[in-house]
């Protein structure tokens, strides 16, 4: 089993926490994460990029000229592509670029991206985060107590309206609750803290 840190959010060690090995410890699959992370950047594109085709156009479709004796290169429509105000031949059309992965593989991926935050000592394991009021200052306050410095990710294991709403207003934290765990967020992160509550959970559910 794999030992953490149990602390409160005075930074007060609480005692130590096995972590499930099959979870947080295991062979990083970086193919795995790669692909996952992709899926999920991926989702965020719109796909609106459209170029119009000598089809759509505007422009006759009438030959500019006779096809011999004129002296120059044959031509068929003013609406070809190497015409200027011509159509854009090969251009983008709008297109979805998700797809889909196999559960197993999402699995992995997340199991993977918590093994590395482990490795890195980038997971603070606290028994609850309760912050007292939903003002920034309290998340300000628990990152100076916690000597947390970059992106810091809250995960928690029910909903948590102070502390999503503290961290609201600063670019370096945002909270999730535990069900919306994903790798995007856990890459993106130079810190993880994550409650009890929420370390049970995935266990029941990744195992």
């Amino acid at each position: 089993m794999t030992k953490v840190n149990l602390i409160n959010i005075k930074g007060e060690k609480l005692k130590d926490l096995n972590l499930s090995d099959s979870i947080f410890k295991i062979e990083t699959n970086d193919d795995a994460l790669k692909k996952m992370l992709k899926l999920q950047l991926d989702a965020t594109r719109q796909g609106t990029a459209k170029t119009k085709t000598k089809g759509e156009v505007a422009g006759s479709g009438k030959k500019p000229w006779k096809q011999k004796g004129t002296g120059r290169a044959r031509a068929g429509y003013r609406r070809a592509p190497h015409w200027r105000g011509g159509g854009v031949a090969l251009g983008v059309v709008p297109r979805d670029y998700t797809f889909k992965i196999n559960r197993k593989e999402r699995v992995l991926a997340l199991k993977s991206a918590l093994t590395e935050k482990v490795k890195a000592k980038e997971l603070i394991v606290v028994d609850n985060i309760d912050v007292a009021s939903l003002k920034t200052k309290e998340v300000k306050n628990l990152l100076e107590t916690l000597n947390l410095a970059g992106k810091t990710l809250f995960i928690t294991k029910e909903d948590n309206e102070n502390l999503y709403m503290a961290t609201r207003n600063l670019s370096y934290t945002y909270a999730i609750m535990a069900n919306e765990i994903n790798c995007y967020d856990l890459v993106n992160a130079d810190y993880v803290v994550i409650d009890e509550a929420a370390v049970n959970y995935l266990e029941e559910v990744l195992k």
